[in-house]
């Protein structure tokens, strides 16, 4: 899937695993991103490759300029997750456009629930229709630490 839906004109979305510069991809997490700070490019690797992936490009010069991907089994449940939009385009609207594009695309699986973990980018998310969990005390995690 190629799509301009929502983005700022000269970017568009892509779901085709082949466009990801998991070189790019993997230093934007790595050594920027609270949550996966020090990530092995080879841990990175296995999660694009676990996962469907959505990249935001610079229709010009078809560089990356932001990633998602989705943990889902595509009947019941997905997790959004590493959503990263490269600080060099951010205020343009691409993170919020593309959680929507992620949104669209799940939309026929007939999908229960998509969740995701933010700490500080709410009002992003929160355009798309993601709203906090109405019963958080119902849900646990097991933390490998």
């Amino acid at each position: 899937m190629t799509d301009r839906a929502g983005l700022a004109d000269g970017y568009e979305f892509s779901t085709d695993p082949d466009r990801i510069d998991v070189e790019r991809v993997h230093r934007w997490l790595s050594t920027d991103a609270y949550w996966a700070i020090g990530r092995s490019r080879l841990k990175q690797e296995r999660a694009i490759a676990g996962s469907l992936n959505f990249g935001a490009y610079d229709t010009a010069s078809g560089e990356q300029v932001a990633y998602a991907r989705v943990v889902t089994d595509r009947a019941t449940f997905a997790w959004l997750c590493d959503v990263y939009v490269d600080p060099a385009v951010r205020g343009k609207g691409i993170g919020t456009a593309m959680t929507r594009a992620v949104r669209d695309h799940l939309q026929p699986y007939g999908l229960r629930r998509i969740l995701l973990a933010t700490h500080d980018a709410h009002e992003v998310y929160e355009k798309a229709g993601f709203r906090p969990l109405a019963a958080p005390e119902r849900w646990m995690a097991l933390l490998f630490e």
